[in-house]
C-alpha cells in the first residue's frame, strides 16, 4: 500500500488531481477545464486514485463530484510541496 501511494505521488497529473482536490470538490469537468486536461485523461486518473482510496465522489444528478478521501495523503502532499519550495 505504501509503494502505491508514493507512485500515486509520483504522477504530475495525479499530484495536480490531489492538490485541487485538496482545496476544493470538483467535477471532472471542473478538473479538466482548471488544469487544462482532457477528460478522458482526468477520469483514468480519477479512476486510479479511487482504486487507491485516495479520492472519493457524491452523485448530485448525472454528475460526480470529487474529493479528497486521505488526508494523511494530502498532509504529505502538502509537506512535499513545501519541502521543493524551501529554499
Amino acid at each position: 500500500m505504501v509503494s502505491q501511494t508514493f507512485k500515486a505521488l509520483s504522477d504530475t497529473t495525479r499530484i495536480r488531481i490531489l492538490h485541487l482536490l485538496s482545496q476544493r470538490e470538483c467535477s471532472v469537468n471542473e478538473i479538466a477545464e482548471e488544469l487544462s486536461l482532457l477528460q478522458t485523461t482526468v477520469s483514468h486518473q480519477l479512476r486510479f486514485l479511487k482504486n487507491l482510496r485516495l479520492v472519493k465522489f457524491r452523485r448530485a444528478g448525472t454528475t460526480l463530484y470529487y474529493s479528497q478521501d486521505d488526508q494523511h495523503v494530502v498532509d504529505l502532499l502538502q509537506q512535499a510541496i513545501h519541502h521543493a519550495c524551501h529554499d
